[in-house]
């Protein structure tokens, strides 16, 4: 009787072990996050990027210069800076524009889209990303353009 107690008791110390080791191991595989700031921290309540494993996820990005001010001239200059401040994410975080997945283009005004098209090609390296392009009531700032991306770094 005691015997079979001890046994027990040491069958029940042991599962333990195994769930409390299996358990362990599971929460070392879960990717690790990682915010991406580029620049002074604007105040806003997201981050430039947020890198989750292998994958970047780059916030919506208008296309604004340094100074935080869109740029002048168009969508045209609006969608070159956009896409000059989705690299500066990504040199961030240690990637680079051929490492962009996809990407989502809200504009304020669809008529523009040749325009930002012609822009978007000059700069995205071949293959291009897959991409939607929408067009929205209204963005922040007044701005024509903004542009999130996703991109994932091969291991």
């Amino acid at each position: 009787m005691m015997r079979s107690r001890t046994s027990r008791a040491l069958i029940v110390c042991l599962a333990i072990a195994i769930v409390a080791i299996c358990a362990g191991s599971l929460l070392s595989y879960a990717p690790k996050r990682r915010a991406i700031t580029v620049g002074e921290p604007k105040g806003l309540p997201f981050s430039d990027g947020m890198l989750v494993g292998n994958t970047l996820y780059i916030a919506g990005t208008e296309g604004t210069d340094d100074s935080g001010k869109l740029k002048a001239g168009g969508i045209g200059p609006e969608t070159q800076a956009a896409l000059d401040n989705i690299q500066k994410v990504l040199k961030a975080a240690g990637f680079q524009l051929s490492d962009v997945v996809s990407v989502t283009v809200y504009l304020a005004d669809i008529h523009e889209f040749g325009d930002m098209n012609a822009v978007y090609k000059s700069v995205m390296p071949d293959p291009k990303p897959t991409r939607a392009t929408v067009q929205v009531s209204a963005l922040v700032n007044n701005a024509r353009i903004e542009i999130s991306a996703i991109a994932v770094k091969e291991k």
